[in-house]
């Protein structure tokens, strides 16, 4: 099977990398968030997103199994 070098660079210095640590999650987590600390004007912060409204809304005199179905679209419509 062909292997991408690229691919296999990258994991070989991440397997590296977590050596460094004998493989401790949080040990790598501490050193990672220290070296963040240490440049934050690398960190990128982008403004929260505005939730998307639906179009769909229920009618306030519709039976109760169609507000129900019409509920059930805004929230597969908002997950999309």
């Amino acid at each position: 099977m062909w292997q991408d070098p690229i691919v296999a660079e990258t994991r070989a210095l991440r397997n590296e990398y977590a050596l460094q640590f004998n493989n401790d999650i949080n040990d790598i987590f501490k050193d990672l968030m220290a070296k963040q600390a240490a440049h934050p004007e690398r960190l990128v912060s982008f403004p929260p997103r505005k939730p998307k409204v639906s179009t769909v809304v229920a009618q306030q005199d519709a039976p109760a199994d169609a507000r129900t179905r019409a509920a059930e679209r805004n929230v597969r419509l908002r997950r999309e």
